[in-house]
């Protein structure tokens, strides 16, 4: 799962906090207090980015190599199944209707699957 582990760059709020920001999706941004706050915060950004990736359509991006001065933020091992399917998903220009009928299953079914984390 090293691919689903997403660099993020951290800097002063200049207020006496953090952000931090990712180069690999850019949409998820973050801001907390202490560096503990701001990884779950960071987590959480992320999961929330993906929303955005499913509302669109588009392939969530794997997660790039973590440089020096980065810290390194990783997706959970369910999120990471669902970005999975994501990705398969629009890469095989399947919709979640056409995955229902694929899979016999009731459309609803599938739309549990693909909706918004």
């Amino acid at each position: 799962m090293s691919n689903y582990l997403y660099p993020a760059t951290v800097e002063s709020n200049n207020e006496g906090g953090f952000i931090a920001k990712f180069r690999d999706v850019p949409e998820a941004i973050t801001e907390a207090w202490d560096l503990e706050e701001l990884k779950n915060n960071a987590r959480d950004a992320l999961i929330s980015a993906i929303d955005f990736y499913i509302e669109d359509r588009k392939a969530f991006p794997v997660g790039s190599t973590v440089k020096s001065g980065e810290i390194a933020i990783e997706l959970p091992a369910s999120v990471v199944a669902k970005v999975l399917l994501l990705n398969t998903m629009v890469q095989a220009n399947v919709r979640p209707i056409d995955l229902a009928r694929k899979m016999k299953v009731k459309p609803q079914e599938v739309t549990r699957l693909t909706e918004a984390l």
